[in-house]
C-alpha cells in the first residue's frame, strides 16, 4: 500500500502568533471576513488580537459572529454571501472547531453565489474557494490542520463532512493561551475529541510510520493530561499548553487517517440528545478499546504502553464522560443504525476487525 501524506497548511506556533506574524495576513489580501461564535473568541483574547493584527497590516474585516455549535450549512452559506457583500478576499475563523470547519465552507459558498445549501455536499462548484486563515479557541478537534469539515443539514439535523485539498486552510495560528478562557466542562471535552482523534487514527490501517510519530506523540500527551483533569487538579497553563498541542499533533494524525466508529456513533448522540461531540465519541471508546485489543493486539499493546493498562484506559474515560439522559432502546438502535444502512461508513471498515450495521446497532443499544 501506497503511503501518501499531504499538509500544505502554513502552521505558525507559540506565544504571540498572530501579533508576531500579521504579515502573513496581508499577503491573503486587503479585505476579510471575520468568523466567530457567539462569544468564545472575544472572551479567549484571539479577536482582539485577530483585530489589532489586521488593522497593523491595513486590512479592513466585517464581523460575521453567528455560528453556533455543529454548524449549520444555512449559517455557513448566509456568511459567504456576508463575504460577498463584503468584498472579502479572505476568511478568518476563529473559535474551536465548529467555526473553524464553518469557514472552510463559508469560503465556498463566498467564491460561488449560485450554490444553494444543500449543494456544498455534492463537492461540485465553478470557483476556487477563497483563502481561509484560522485561530484555535480549544484543544480539541485539530481542524486548524485537517482538510475536513463536518456540517449540520438543517433539514434533517444529520452531521455529514465535507473534505478535499480545497479545505485546507492557508494559514493556522496555533497560540494555546486562547484556549485558558475555556471552561472546565469544554476543556475535558474537547481534549476528549483529540484522544479520539490520535487513538483511531493511529489503529487505522493508513496510519504509516510517519504519521506514527505524530500519534505516538500526541497519545501520552493528551493521556495524561486528561488524567489530570479526571484528578480534579487546576487546570494549569502547562496543562493548556500540553492539551493544546497534543489536539494539533492529533489533527495531523486524522488529516491522513480519519477516524474510526466512535465518530459516526457519536453523532448519534450529538444529534438527538445534544452529548458534545467530545463526550459523544469517547462513549464508544471502551468497545473500540476492546476491539483494538483483539483485532490489533501488537498495537494496541504499544498504545497501552504509552499510556495504562486496558480496564484503568476505559476507566479514566469513563470518569470524565457524562451522559446525562441517554438511554437508547433496541428498537431506537435500530432506527438510528438505518443510516448506515445503505452505505458502510469508512469509519467502520478502518476501525480494527470492521464494524457492521449490525454491531453498530448493538454498541448503541449498550449505551
Amino acid at each position: 500500500m501506497s503511503n501518501i501524506i499531504y499538509m500544505p497548511v502554513k502552521c505558525i506556533c507559540g506565544e504571540a502568533a498572530v501579533l508576531n506574524n500579521s504579515s502573513f495576513l496581508s499577503k491573503l489580501g486587503k479585505s476579510c471576513l471575520i468568523l466567530t461564535g457567539s462569544s468564545g473568541a472575544e472572551k479567549s483574547g484571539a479577536l482582539k488580537d485577530a483585530v489589532a493584527a489586521l488593522e497593523k497590516e491595513n486590512i479592513e474585516y466585517t464581523l460575521f459572529n453567528k455560528i453556533g455549535e455543529n454548524p449549520l450549512i444555512s449559517a455557513c452559506r448566509e456568511a459567504g454571501e456576508a463575504a460577498r457583500n463584503a468584498d472579502a478576499d479572505f476568511i478568518l475563523g476563529i473559535g474551536g472547531g465548529s467555526v473553524l470547519d464553518a469557514a472552510k465552507a463559508v469560503a465556498i459558498y463566498a467564491s460561488n453565489e449560485d450554490l444553494t445549501a444543500i449543494d456544498i455536499y455534492k463537492r461540485e462548484y465553478a470557483n476556487e474557494p477563497l483563502p481561509v486563515a484560522l485561530i484555535g479557541t480549544t484543544a480539541g478537534t485539530g481542524s486548524e490542520v485537517t482538510a475536513v469539515a463536518v456540517l449540520t443539514n438543517d433539514e434533517t439535523g444529520v452531521k455529514k463532512s465535507i473534505s478535499g485539498d480545497d479545505c485546507y486552510a492557508k494559514i493556522a495560528f496555533c497560540d494555546p493561551k486562547y484556549t485558558y478562557s475555556l471552561p472546565y466542562a469544554s476543556t475535558v471535552s474537547t481534549a476528549l475529541d483529540a484522544f479520539a482523534h490520535a487513538i483511531e487514527g493511529y489503529f487505522s490501517p493508513k496510519c504509516c510510520e510517519a504519521i506514527e510519530l505524530w500519534a505516538e506523540k500526541s497519545i501520552p500527551m493528551i493521556y495524561s493530561g486528561l488524567k489530570e483533569l479526571a484528578n480534579g487538579k487546576e487546570i494549569s497553563r502547562e496543562l493548556r499548553e500540553k492539551l493544546y498541542y497534543g489536539s494539533i499533533y492529533a489533527g495531523l494524525v486524522i488529516n491522513t487517517c480519519g477516524t474510526g466508529f466512535p465518530h459516526p456513533l457519536g453523532y448519534v448522540l450529538t444529534e438527538n440528545y445534544g452529548v458534545p461531540h467530545g463526550m459523544a465519541c469517547a462513549a464508544f471508546f471502551a468497545p473500540y478499546i476492546d476491539r483494538c485489543a483483539e483485532f490489533a493486539p501488537e498495537k494496541a499493546a504499544k498504545f497501552f504502553a504509552m499510556t495504562e493498562e486496558k480496564e484503568a484506559v476505559k476507566a479514566v474515560i469513563a470518569s470524565l464522560t457524562e451522559l446525562k439522559g441517554v438511554s437508547i432502546s433496541k428498537e431506537e438502535a435500530k432506527k438510528y443504525a438505518l443510516r448506515w444502512q445503505s452505505v458502510i461508513p469508512r469509519n467502520f471498515t478502518a476501525s480494527p476487525g470492521g464494524l457492521t450495521q449490525e454491531e453498530a446497532e448493538a454498541i448503541l443499544a449498550e449505551i
